[in-house]
């Protein structure tokens, strides 16, 4: 297990129902890509990220709450007077976004007109032009939160589309969960950390893993189902996406790209919030390889099958339904070491489950 992988459990543990979430942050780390988070308030997104700066030790951490009245001094800087004084627009970026190398911006769509072209820059191109000198910002990822989606007209479709991966934020669902929340359960799991130079090693790995010819054809077939829908997501899009996929693969420890990876683009294919839900269906369709969908099938087979052996006082049919049991258990035992898919167990616990009761109930023993 991978330090990544062991900040992810940690954190799992620690943040009630955001699996998703703190996979994507992960991933966006490695990838050195952004991450938008959109939630009401109090769904736990700036707690969350703040978690950066304790997950990697030895990195520049910025955070700021942006308002319609922020200004550039704010997130790049103070002007130098001396400098000023000279005609020289040149500002002290210490401890500002310029030298970060992750940030957490709140409410990211207040960002005025004069923020925007900077921070624009800054995310695509991670330079700093002070006073009209490009400089090299070591930022790595900005996570953007806001409590809602920017509206049309607002001139925010360039910064929104500079974030690769999008998430809804919700608040806890579970009953169980709120509970744990409430009392504070799962604080006190000590996250572990990395430093900047196992990050850069950990990158620099994930560069190299490799993504099959099958999963380059699947994204080429999302690419035609979601342009027949009328959502066209860019070239560059695409190809900044293979840098997620990468990450995905080398924190759950595997040297090259499968195709379930492919459904944490469901986050990160759509242009508008209108196409979302679409994007979701045709990714979620096509990013499940034959062995995910040969396991979904037999656990509706299963849940079938259990069902009549307990609603059934037939001994002939609970001994045929015992058979198509055995049937798929041997069905999963050919294909377990081909994934590591947590179906395979909760099947084969059900599977071994009504077995036993058939076995109780017909056989005597």
């Amino acid at each position: 297990m991978n330090k990544i992988q062991e900040i992810k459990n940690a954190l799992t543990n620690k943040y009630f129902e955001r699996e998703g979430e703190i996979e994507a942050l992960l991933t966006a780390i490695v990838a050195r890509q952004h991450v938008l988070l959109i939630g009401s308030a109090g769904t736990g997104k700036s707690a969350l990220s703040a978690e950066l700066q304790n997950i990697i030790t030895g990195s520049n951490y910025f955070q700021w709450l942006l308002t319609r009245f922020s200004t550039p001094e704010e997130l790049f800087g103070v002007l130098n007077l001396k400098d000023l004084e000279q005609g020289v627009y040149k500002r002290n970026t210490s401890g500002k976004l310029p030298e970060s190398h992750f940030a957490f911006l709140d409410e990211i769509f207040k960002a005025n007109s004069a923020i925007l072209n900077s921070l624009l820059t800054l995310i695509n191109e991670r330079l700093f032009y002070n006073n009209g000198t490009p400089s090299k910002s070591p930022l790595m990822s900005i996570i953007g939160s806001s409590n809602e989606y920017p509206e049309e007209g607002e001139g925010l479709e360039a910064l929104f589309d500079r974030f690769l991966l999008r998430f809804e934020v919700n608040y806890i669902k579970d009953e169980n969960n709120f509970i744990d929340m409430l009392k504070g359960n799962g604080q006190e799991i000590e996250t572990p950390s990395i430093t900047l130079d196992e990050l850069a090693q950990a990158q620099f790995v994930s560069d190299t893993i490799n993504i099959p010819d099958e999963v380059y054809f699947t994204l080429a077939e999302i690419r035609r189902y979601l342009q027949n829908e009328g959502v066209r997501p860019s070239d560059r899009r695409f190809k900044q996406s293979l840098s997620l996929l990468r990450a995905k693969a080398y924190i759950e420890g595997r040297q090259e790209v499968v195709i379930n990876d492919i459904m944490l683009l469901k986050n990160a294919l759509w242009e508008t919030v209108d196409q979302k839900d679409i994007t979701v269906q045709i990714v979620t369709e096509n990013a499940q390889d034959k062995v995910t969908l040969q396991l979904q099938q037999w656990e509706k087979e299963v849940n079938e099958l259990s069902g009549i052996a307990k609603e059934t006082d037939d001994t002939d049919t609970k001994i045929e339904t015992r058979k198509k049991l055995i049937s798929i258990k041997e069905g999963i035992g050919n294909i377990q070491n081909q994934t590591s898919n947590p179906l395979v167990g909760a099947l084969l616990s059900k599977i071994d489950g009504t077995d036993k009761y058939i076995q109780e109930t017909v056989l005597g023993f």
